[in-house]
């Protein structure tokens, strides 16, 4: 019973057949064959508008590239303080634009919110040539603490954005969760919010590596193929890239999955809290964090549930992540444990 991450979750079997069918005779490289044709067209079917699309093996190269296009290297991008990109990601935001500074804000459970926001971009001006300009904001969904940015959050946030001279970066690498709870729209979740650049997640929710870049906006498209090129993220087998979309995103399994992962994430915070846990955040996507009793966290080990120790919220918080794969028998044994 694995719920340290949904990292480590395998592959969904849709998916994988989607990836052997592909694996049949020869096909043209780096991205000029019909399965990154088909998966481009089913992205922009999915946000309903004519976004461009450039697939890659990882969400950091798909965050780091799209910061890049977005922000010059004497620039800036504020996001939270425990924003992946500013945490867990080596630096790449920062190496990928050349040189742009992370400018890091706090907000209640991960979130950055628009008086924040406004306050910190109002220190500067783009006259001012002594230092750093801010030229994007990026929000991950779901957060940190997995929490859920509403639509309405988003336009609040990309309201400043616009006030502010700056563009709205979305690290998507739990996008489906967050459709999943909010029951938007894609494109009510990205870009008539006021996203111009989204790095669209699959990997956690049933792919075996794959991400994409989907860019709003069509000043900044230009650059995205040379600056995926020169980070060395272009693949050569590009199908099995694309394949592994295409098998995500069609008949709407990505939908299904997420839901799923969600719905079990509640019924292991229910269970927890009931057993004495202590719930840190809302339940919103498809993490559960919640402070538990020594015992109780021995109890859950030598049941086999792994759990992820979350310092960050504090010495007994613990995170726990329920995935595509996780089953209600898996719950349910691992909530007998803690209640034992």
């Amino acid at each position: 019973m694995s719920f340290a991450s949904d990292n480590a979750a395998p592959i969904h079997p849709a998916i994988l057949a989607a990836m052997a069918e592909a694996n049949s005779g020869a096909a043209p490289s780096y991205g000029a064959d019909p399965w990154t044709a088909r998966a481009e067209a089913l992205l922009r079917e999915v946000f309903e508008t004519d976004c461009a699309v450039l697939l890659l093996p990882t969400g950091t190269a798909a965050n780091a590239i799209g910061l890049a296009a977005m922000t010059p290297p004497w620039g800036a991008v504020f996001c939270h303080r425990f924003a992946h990109i500013a945490e867990d990601e080596a630096g790449a935001p920062e190496f990928y634009s050349g040189g742009a500074r992370l400018l890091l804000l706090d907000g209640p459970s991960a979130k950055l919110v628009p008086h924040t926001l406004d306050q910190a971009a109002a220190r500067y001006s783009r006259a001012w040539v002594h230092g750093a300009q801010p030229f994007a904001v990026s929000i991950t969904q779901a957060t940190e603490s997995g929490t859920v940015y509403r639509p309405s959050d988003i336009a609040a946030l990309a309201e400043v954005c616009r006030h502010r001279g700056m563009a709205l970066h979305m690290d998507g690498a739990r996008f489906a969760n967050a459709l999943a709870f909010t029951g938007a729209t894609p494109a009510e979740l990205s870009w008539r919010s006021g996203v111009s650049m989204l790095s669209f997640g699959a990997t956690k929710n049933g792919a075996m590596g794959v991400e994409a870049i989907v860019c709003f906006d069509p000043a900044m498209r230009a650059a995205l193929p040379h600056l995926r090129k020169r980070s060395g993220h272009l693949v050569s087998k590009h199908r099995f890239l694309a394949a592994q979309m295409v098998g995500y995103l069609e008949n709407g399994l990505w939908r299904e999955l997420a839901a799923h992962a969600n719905a079990m994430a509640q019924r292991l915070g229910a269970g927890l809290s009931a057993a004495g846990g202590l719930l840190r955040h809302a339940i919103e996507a498809n993490e559960v964090f919640v402070d538990l009793p020594a015992d109780l966290v021995a109890r859950l080990d030598e049941a086999g549930a792994s759990t992820y120790a979350w310092p960050a919220d504090g010495p007994l918080t613990r995170r726990l992540v329920c995935s595509w794969a996780t089953t209600q028998a898996q719950v349910d044994s691992a909530l007998a444990a803690a209640a034992s």
